[in-house]
């Protein structure tokens, strides 16, 4: 996914992730959001063998999540999740 704003600076990249955190930009623009929705939303791609990070991109900010591929274990037992 790639936004239309100016993007993410390389140094500020991780501090998105860290909970409540917001960059100076994103105060002046809205009122809303607490800093937490990239920090779950990494936690939920690491929880799932996957990640989550920012990329650089020629517009806004490109976020990259990768998950494993799903492959079901025909031996598993079907009771667990």
């Amino acid at each position: 996914m790639v936004d239309d704003g100016s993007g993410i600076e390389p140094d500020k990249r991780e501090l998105v992730f860290q909970r409540f955190a917001r960059l100076d930009a994103a105060r002046r623009r809205d009122a809303g959001g607490t800093g937490l929705g990239l920090p779950i939303a990494r936690q939920i791609a690491e929880a799932c063998g996957g990640t989550l990070r920012i990329e650089d991109s020629g517009r806004g900010a490109c976020f990259v999540l990768r998950l494993p591929r799903y492959h079901e274990d025909p031996l598993a037992n079907s009771d667990q999740c």
